[in-house]
């Protein structure tokens, strides 16, 4: 294992990255996709010890008493593992945004203005648990020419060193800098505050985890933030909805992976189809093991819906549990998901244009689905390969986080001899 894996030393770290970073942002796209190649094929030769690593984590979690939801996002297996790799490797196809044109003009006086796509520079990731945003994070700060400094959480220490080692093998021996990912020590609170605070060495810290950890990085950062992760989803069965499509997208939402920020977490109801549609889906949620917190009306459907409260409409559960309400209108619902919503993922089920127009347009989410489950909200769902997370902000990045999330822009300006 490299030595450097789990660097103490953060400001160094970041150094030995900005110069790693300064070789990636010329590097043609060619040797990028080879060095992920190399990464994905590593994790796939390495899948023994990555996984005995990951059973000492996990072991570890549960024996603290680590809540499941939690442990599931910490655990890897085969497949998981597998599709990590594959995830490099969808990375290593995607175009590479480095260069892109935004946008280019000639101006009256013959100067001609090119905006083209540009590295970040140097990347800090800090996060909880789940290991497979180590090489997610890594593949895509490559291909954008960016280095990156990972910070994630002691429960996946162990996993965590083990993929980085691999990654940092297999970019050395495809002649690439190693020092492009750089695993932090997560037995200190101390990295995570020095990183946060490397402002002229880090050019941007993206968190990735719960409320607790993405207001922490916020509040505590000097350098800049892309806010992401937080996901208080909401599902809005309509009058005008189709039912049967309707239960079928409540329990995707709900019961696919319960444990992600992209869960239904909050269902609503329009009360011209309560009486129908909300015994229906009590009692499906009840047959797949989700606890309902409804009001009146779901408590009247099952002696198992408990009561809701506020506290329960704003709560993220990351489990199989859910919030539920009947409201009067479409206005209705949309003051409710103002009300409580996160700004990450919000669905309407309806067949009426017009309602779903309305919905559209007056929900603020990163994304809207339309008679669509939450869960399509995912980086490699849109076509991106893989994700560096969710934005729920509005500047520069809303919404999954892909290459072009991780570039920044230059303008060339041509003249001939121009002067002002």
């Amino acid at each position: 294992m490299s030595d450097t894996v789990g660097r103490t030393d953060v400001a160094a770290a970041a150094r030995a990255a900005r110069v790693a970073a300064r070789l990636l942002a010329r590097l043609p796209r060619a040797d990028k996709d080879r060095g992920l190649h190399a990464m994905a094929q590593g994790l796939l030769d390495a899948e023994t010890e990555v996984l005995a690593a990951n059973a000492d984590d996990v072991s570890a979690a549960e024996a603290d008493g680590t809540a499941a939801q939690l442990v599931d996002r910490l655990r890897l297996d085969h497949d998981r593992l597998s599709a990590m790799a594959a995830g490099l490797r969808k990375v290593a196809d995607l175009p590479d945004p480095v260069g892109e044109v935004v946008r280019g003009v000639t101006l009256p006086n013959g100067l001609e203005l090119r905006q083209r796509r540009v590295p970040l520079g140097v990347i800090g990731i800090i996060y909880e648990a789940r290991p497979n945003v180590t090489a997610d994070a890594a593949g895509l700060c490559l291909k954008a020419g960016n280095a990156v400094l990972l910070r994630g959480s002691g429960s996946a220490a162990r996993t965590n060193a083990a993929i980085v080692a691999v990654l940092r093998d297999a970019l050395s021996a495809a002649d690439l800098p190693a020092d492009a990912v750089t695993l932090l020590d997560a037995s200190s609170r101390a990295t995570a505050t020095e990183l946060m605070r490397a402002r002229g060495l880090v050019d941007l810290v993206v968190p990735r985890g719960g409320a607790g950890l993405i207001r922490t990085v916020v509040e505590q950062s000097t350098v800049p933030v892309v806010e992401t992760g937080v996901g208080n989803c909401h599902v809005y069965v309509d009058a005008d909805a189709d039912l049967d499509m309707a239960r079928a997208i409540v329990l995707n939402a709900k019961t696919h992976r319960p444990s992600v920020c992209n869960a239904a977490e909050s269902l609503l109801v329009h009360e011209a189809v309560a009486d129908k549609f909300v015994p229906d889906v009590v009692a499906l949620l009840r047959d797949h093991g989700v606890t309902v917190h409804g009001d009146e009306v779901f408590q009247a459907a099952s002696a198992d819906v408990l009561p809701v409260s506020d506290d329960d409409h704003a709560t993220e559960f990351c489990a199989l549990e859910m919030s539920a309400r009947v409201v009067i209108d479409l206005d209705d619902a949309l003051d409710h998901v103002a009300r409580f919503g996160t700004g990450h993922t919000e669905a309407i089920v309806t067949g009426s244009l017009v309602a779903a127009r309305r919905f559209t347009e007056g929900v603020d989410a990163a994304a809207v689905m339309v008679n669509a489950s939450t869960r399509f909200t995912d980086g490699e769902e849109f076509g991106l390969g893989a994700e560096i997370g969710i934005s729920t902000q509005k500047l520069h990045a809303r919404g999954p986080m892909g290459l072009a999330e991780l570039t920044t822009t230059t303008t060339v300006v041509t003249g001939d001899g121009h002067l002002r």
